[in-house]
């Protein structure tokens, strides 16, 4: 565990001057240990404009406050990403977006639609859930941003009756919701949700539950930046690598498609 500690405060102080991401996807993670209530582990993994997915960073933070996010980020800024994302992908509850906006300004911000629909379906009844997924998944299914409007407005008249509370939470972020439309359609699989993120920590949670916590927060940390260290060697190049170049240039997008030069 000390090897795994020292590895980590090296990476953790790393130059970063000639890094440069596209899109960060983001998200706290929480585990159970022993010595403490629950750890949160502020996670960023991002994207080069060559395809390569990395992990920018894994830090104890707080619950997930606005302040653990800047510190992190603010970290970041001093050892040399002096640019942020084009985009940044998370779920809407995090403390992460007002941090951004304070470091990184001009990144734009897409809410992750597996977290937005899981929260709006939490609070109908388990006999509505499948019509409100479909009328949901109608929106960020979408082939462009006007099917989507006109998808996102059919669900609120067809359930803001019955189902404020549901709808008042759709509303939340719109704008954010569908960001992804202003970037190439072959990246819209992996900018909608924070799947990256989810996908290789699922096993980091299923590792955690089984040592029934692991000690301390410190000990906690350096097993899952070692698992997901472990987990970055096996990450696959993000499809439709050819246009990150271009997100990275300021080409705009309509629809997924790359605007023609007048």
């Amino acid at each position: 565990k000390q090897s795994w500690s020292d590895e980590h405060r090296q990476w953790s102080q790393r130059d970063l001057s000639q890094s440069r991401y596209v899109y960060w996807w983001v998200d706290g993670v929480y585990s159970n240990v022993r010595m403490d209530d629950r750890l949160c582990l502020l996670v960023i993994i991002g994207v080069t404009e060559h395809g390569k997915k990395e992990l920018v960073a894994v830090e104890d933070g707080f619950r997930e406050s606005e302040s653990s996010w800047y510190e992190l980020m603010s970290g970041l800024k001093e050892r040399g990403l002096q640019t942020g994302p084009k985009l940044a992908i998370g779920d809407g509850a995090l403390g992460f977006w007002k941090a951004i906006s304070k470091c990184y300004p001009e990144s734009r911000h897409q809410r992750c639609w597996v977290h937005k629909m899981a929260n709006v379906l939490n609070v109908i009844p388990k006999s509505v859930q499948p019509k409100m997924k479909t009328a949901l998944q109608d929106i960020w299914m979408a082939a462009t941003r006007q099917d989507a409007l006109d998808a996102y407005q059919r669900a609120l008249v067809r359930f803001k009756g019955k189902y404020p509370g549901a709808m008042e939470r759709l509303r939340k972020d719109k704008e954010e919701l569908l960001a992804f439309y202003d970037f190439s359609a072959e990246h819209w699989l992996h900018i909608r949700t924070t799947n990256p993120i989810e996908s290789t920590f699922g096993t980091v949670r299923q590792r955690t539950r089984q040592t029934k916590g692991c000690g301390s927060r410190k000990a906690t940390l350096m097993m899952v930046y070692k698992l997901a260290t472990e987990a970055e060697k096996k990450w696959q190049r993000l499809h439709g690598c050819k246009w990150l170049a271009k997100v990275v240039e300021g080409v705009q997008f309509i629809d997924g498609v790359m605007k023609k030069a007048a």
